[in-house]
């Protein structure tokens, strides 16, 4: 008989999860993802005016809220018949770009780069550079002092760690440094969106805040500076981690998962044409050398909930889903719903979208022997950063002879009451990945609103066919040769970005004795 295994909690993420799993000789052999916070979102808007629900579910999350105001107002310019003007998308873009330029290095240093350093040996740091020498009297000084927060605890390192002085603390230094650049990618969004967090300006119909020139060229130049870090530190870390020290786990594929990938597709690269930065498809069992990518059809999304704790009994679309919440159900193990794309469990994020859009930098990897799997999310995360830094500086411009135009909008004021009835959906690409919004009006009030987000995919548990999630699917066949260092269970879960809190625990069978990890 396996151990079971329970994390608690894997800290670093944003919300509550619980995965446990099962090991047998060393390897996963079964895992559940278990979502132990109940949203609930969905039954506040009812009755409520639809022009609410974008600011209604921004406060869904306080990280990541402009993605759900802007899915939002996607469902509702579906549902009023809205068009768009050019200013208004090209606006919406930047302040969205300002979001990934954010989040997708915060990721990569704050919540997953700990997981493969041994922060230990920037005691070894024998160096001449004075700065590096300042981090290293810091940190020294904080573990005499026993207060070494956010650095530890941690898991014991493994063969994975990198332990070269030079390279920990220079990686150490770049954490530091990316906690800035986060901070100003912030200020960038903030610029158009008129404040942080939970933005005012992006409405039903386009954008409120009418930009100025000196606007445009302030985001530009606090672009120049995001440039400047991307393309000289964020990317060459990534790469020089995962064709070095990682290059193991990279070939290996730990953390590959079922390798189907959906994208909704998002960001208009030329409004208001229809060819997209992030384009739209679906990838059944990758295959690397013959991608097959099916155009995506929102009508194939359905939801079960048989092993979530909600009433139901078949896998609904999210246009007819219900929250009912039902706390006593047997063999319910989550408060997060099943989401399935043709009846198939899906990854959603950035490894799924830079594969269907077929980058070529990541197939490159993936020819010299990379995997999809853990390493090549953060690779793939990496380089969407840049696509969309390079995007920004495009849609600046254009937004610059936008505004040159005689009669420049940026809003459709001819659709701005909500319709007696209809119904609308609304899709986007956050960084975590694939969201959507569905809003049914009656009478002018919300009727049903329903919400599948990036990590309902992804942490899914089991559904109505019995096939895991794609967390669950992931951590299938990954090492964990001491049961009391599962170190790569958190490192698997982490590489997705979670929106939700963590928790493995470990039971010995043998014993019945309950080991509890506390993971930073």
């Amino acid at each position: 008989m396996g151990k079971r295994i329970i994390v608690d909690p894997v800290t670093r993420i944003e919300g509550h999860l619980k995965i446990e799993v099962e090991i047998e000789n060393g390897k996963v052999k079964n895992a559940w993802s278990s979502g132990t916070m109940a949203r609930g979102i969905e039954l506040l808007l009812q009755g409520k005016d639809p022009r609410d629900a974008s600011y209604i579910t921004s406060r869904i999350c306080g990280v990541c809220f402009s993605v759900h105001q802007l899915c939002s107002v996607y469902s509702l310019d579906d549902a009023f018949g809205a068009k768009v003007p050019t200013g208004g998308t090209l606006l919406r873009n930047l302040v969205m770009g300002a979001q990934y330029i954010y989040d997708h290095p915060l990721h990569f240093y704050h919540l997953s780069a700990l997981d493969y350093l041994d922060i230990m040996a920037i005691a070894k740091y024998s160096g001449k550079d004075k700065d590096l020498i300042a981090l290293k009297e810091k940190i020294v000084a904080l573990v005499k002092s026993k207060d070494t927060y956010p650095l530890t605890p941690r898991y014991k390192p493994d063969e994975y760690c990198v332990n070269d002085p030079d390279t920990v603390i220079t990686a150490v230094k770049h954490y530091i440094d990316a906690l800035s650049m986060q901070a100003k990618a912030r200020n960038m969004g903030a610029i158009f969106g008129g404040r942080q967090p939970h933005y005012q300006s992006i409405v039903v119909g386009g954008f409120t805040q009418l930009p100025d020139v000196n606007q445009v060229l302030k985001f530009r130049t606090m672009l120049d500076e995001q440039a400047k870090f991307v393309n000289h530190v964020y990317i060459p870390d990534v790469l020089a981690f995962g064709t070095g020290p990682l290059l193991p786990l990279a070939k290996n594929g730990l953390g590959g998962g079922h390798h189907n990938y959906l994208s909704y597709g998002s960001l208009q690269k030329q409004p208001p044409k229809k060819d997209l930065l992030f384009p739209a498809g679906v990838i059944k069992k990758l295959n690397p050398a013959n991608v097959v990518v099916e155009p995506f059809d929102a009508r194939k999304i359905t939801e079960a909930v048989n092993h979530a704790w909600y009433s139901g009994r078949k896998p609904l679309h999210p246009s007819n889903g219900r929250t009912i919440y039902n706390l006593d159900k047997k063999r319910a193990y989550s408060f997060i719903k099943s989401p399935r794309y043709d009846g198939m469990s899906m990854e959603v994020g950035p490894l799924a979208r830079q594969i269907i859009s077929k980058n070529p930098t990541l197939f490159k990897l993936i020819g010299q022997g990379v995997k999809p799997g853990v390493v090549a999310r953060h690779a793939a995360r990496a380089l969407e950063t840049k696509l969309v830094v390079d995007a920004c500086y495009k849609w600046c411009d254009q937004l610059l002879t936008e505004m040159t135009k005689p009669g420049f909008k940026i809003h459709d004021t001819e659709h701005w009451e909500p319709p007696e009835n209809g119904s609308g959906a609304g899709f986007y690409e956050p960084p975590r990945g694939s969201l959507g919004h569905w809003i049914t009006i009656k009478n002018k009030k919300i009727d049903n609103y329903q919400c599948v987000v990036p990590s309902t995919w992804n942490a899914s548990p089991r559904c109505n066919k019995k096939i895991r999630g794609q967390y669950e699917e992931s951590l299938i066949g990954a090492p964990v040769p001491d049961p009391d260092n599962p170190i790569n269970v958190v490192r698997i879960i982490r590489s997705f970005d979670p929106c939700l809190a963590c928790a493995v625990h470990l039971i010995d069978p043998q014993t019945n004795e309950i080991k509890k990890f506390i993971v930073e």
